[in-house]
């Protein structure tokens, strides 16, 4: 795990207590420095902080996302507004913890990401549904044969919404499917995901990602019914 903090008395708080947890730890204290440790350890997953002193967290996730890295990343930031929460996912978050922060809540949040991130023996490697196929054991999407890229957190949506194919699964269902706790922001953190899944799966295709209003999201080949 790599921890990604400029304060040094936030960081060595941060480090001590996840490595008393169990976990071990890799540090760094600003966005370059970071940068080159996730890309040459490879950590399981990354805390990061946004405000940093020369490439703030969203670009460093963003250049991450961008080379392929799928690594799960938990933003901390001290501004808690809903765009700076949106922004976080967009940028290839997968969480997001305000600060002042608990050590309590962070180890939960991190346990709850690497849940989803490793997943689960389901008793079944694939899922398809028309072009569409997961292979559940090497964590990969293809759609019409082409491979597609997903964050962590994308694909065990996307996971969520194919086994519940044609069913039409709530905002607050999918929430706490995939991320296990209450969260007043949770109706935006799906359209967020919901909307970054179908700019990858969907764009330039048929649209399988089907929006029923006032209920949720569905996959499925035709348009649900109004």
């Amino acid at each position: 795990m790599l921890v990604v903090d400029d304060e040094q008395s936030i960081r060595n708080l941060l480090c001590m207590s996840l490595r008393m947890s169990g976990f071990e730890v890799l540090e760094a204290a600003d966005g370059k420095t970071a940068l080159g440790v996730a890309i040459s350890t490879d950590p399981d997953l990354i805390v990061l902080d946004v405000m940093l002193p020369d490439l703030d967290g969203f670009a460093v996730a963003r250049t991450l996302r961008s080379r392929g890295d799928d690594v799960p990343i938990l933003f901390l930031t001290a501004r808690g507004t809903q765009q700076d929460r949106i922004d976080g996912l967009e940028s290839g978050g997968d969480d997001f913890v305000v600060k002042p922060f608990s050590i309590a809540e962070i180890v939960l949040r991190i346990r709850a990401i690497l849940r989803r991130t490793r997943g689960e023996d389901t008793g079944s490697s694939r899922l398809v549904y028309r072009d569409l196929e997961v292979d559940l054991d090497a964590h990969r999407v293809f759609r019409g044969g082409d491979e597609i890229r997903l964050s962590a957190t994308e694909f065990n949506v996307l996971d969520y919404l194919l086994r519940n194919a044609e069913k039409v699964m709530s905002k607050n269902q999918i929430f706490e499917h995939v991320w296990g706790y209450g969260e007043g922001q949770n109706e935006r953190v799906v359209q967020t995901f919901v909307s970054q899944l179908r700019r990858k799966i969907d764009d330039g295709r048929t649209p399988l990602i089907q929006t029923v209003r006032g209920i949720g999201y569905t996959i499925r080949s035709e348009p649900p019914r109004t």
